[in-house]
């Protein structure tokens, strides 16, 4: 309960500067607004599916006009204005859909990735941990905590957090990777090793170095992939 108030009263200096445009008032879809709206939404994700980021957003765009207290229209705006590398506006539009569903769990494991990803790492452990709360087994959250308290050099929170990711989804590689970086950040080279050869065990790809890369994807950051590399070197 502590926890959770305390993030409460976090939030409101995270979200200062995203806070949701005057310009967009509450109205009430039609039905023929809400079928366009997912007609653009359809459309949008086809686009996103493509790597057509610009063309996809504009139809995600028009889908929020026409059906703006949509939440998943607004979530889907705002992941793939992050994954157009437009960070400032998915934070912006995430949070247009906290304000309207504060319970909302995707829209917080979305908007804690943002800031991760755009180096925010204390607003995302913030975000991350109101979405453990939200839901105790959110693989999503355990993760992306795991990969920011290493970057905050709290490795025993690290560790902590991606043995509980593992534990909810063990088919995963993600999770045994940032344990294992986690680890050898900590001086805990064999365990790092031990890790980092389970993860192998799930996905045999992980013994590619140059398939590592691959992890930014993932929310790794540059410096976390080539401590990965490390580990790899010696498992």
């Amino acid at each position: 309960m502590m926890l959770a108030t305390s993030l409460m009263f976090v939030f409101p200096a995270i979200a200062a500067s995203s806070k949701p445009s005057n310009s967009l008032q509450a109205r009430k879809a039609t039905p023929a607004d809400k079928q366009a709206a997912d007609e653009y939404r359809q459309q949008g994700l086809a686009y996103r599916k493509q790597e057509r980021f610009e063309e996809a957003i504009a139809a995600l765009e028009k889908s929020i006009a026409l059906d703006p207290q949509n939440i998943d229209g607004r979530i889907i705006l705002g992941w793939t204005q992050h994954l157009a590398k437009k960070d400032e506006a998915a934070a912006a539009s995430l949070w247009e859909a906290i304000y309207r569903s504060p319970s909302s769990l995707q829209a917080f494991n979305a908007i804690g990735i943002v800031y991760l990803v755009r180096g925010d790492l204390p607003q995302s452990v913030v975000l991350h941990s109101w979405a453990a709360i939200l839901k105790t087994d959110n693989e999503i959250a355990h993760y992306n905590l795991s990969l920011a308290y290493q970057r905050l050099k709290q490795y025993d929170l690290a560790i902590a957090y991606a043995q509980k990711a593992i534990e909810l989804e063990p088919n995963n590689p993600h999770p045994f990777v940032a344990q294992a970086i986690a680890q050898w950040a900590s001086g805990d080279l064999p365990n790092a090793h031990k890790t980092f050869r389970e993860a192998i065990g799930v996905d045999a790809r992980y013994r590619n170095t140059e398939f590592l890369n691959f992890l930014n994807e993932a929310g790794f950051s540059s410096d976390q992939i080539q401590t990965a590399k490390q580990v790899l070197a010696g498992s």
